[in-house]
């Protein structure tokens, strides 16, 4: 591996736990509710494709089948989620919020919402300008690549 590729892998590593650490992304619930990151990205799918099948779930978020089952089995257990057989596949489920879940969701998208807002309220609207602009170019050399 080339030194200059050792540098950026570690300033890379420095940011990721820099920005982990400061919106609390390794707490063991996030944004002080009852959910895991990985539980309130699953509520985030379910609400932005409004029906949706486990296997999408896992395309989306590159997550295995067992963990995606019992985070699932969880969600509704508690509630949140319903699953309902799907018309197109007869051997396939639709995973749909139940009102339960929607309130669940709307309530961690403002908290995240409101958690952001604080982190960039103190700086002026060029910088935040700024801050995005950057955040857009990582991911479109991410994703080019």
């Amino acid at each position: 591996m080339a030194n200059h590729q050792l540098t950026s892998i570690r300033k890379i590593r420095s940011f990721n736990r820099y920005y982990t650490d400061l919106i609390g992304l390794l707490d063991k619930h996030l944004l002080n509710s009852t959910y895991s990151l990985a539980e309130a990205r699953i509520l985030y799918e379910v609400h932005a494709a409004g029906s949706i099948q486990a296997s999408h779930i896992m395309q989306v978020m590159h997550i295995d089948r067992g963990y995606l089952s019992r985070l699932l089995q969880q969600l509704e257990k508690n509630k949140l989620i319903a699953r309902h057989p799907s018309t197109e596949d007869a051997r396939a489920f639709m995973i749909t919020l139940t009102p339960k879940g929607t309130k669940e969701f709307q309530q961690l998208n403002k908290a995240s919402d409101d958690q952001i807002g604080q982190l960039i309220t103190p700086l002026s609207e060029p910088r935040q300008q700024e801050l995005v602009a950057h955040m857009q170019a990582i991911m479109e050399i991410l994703k080019n690549n």
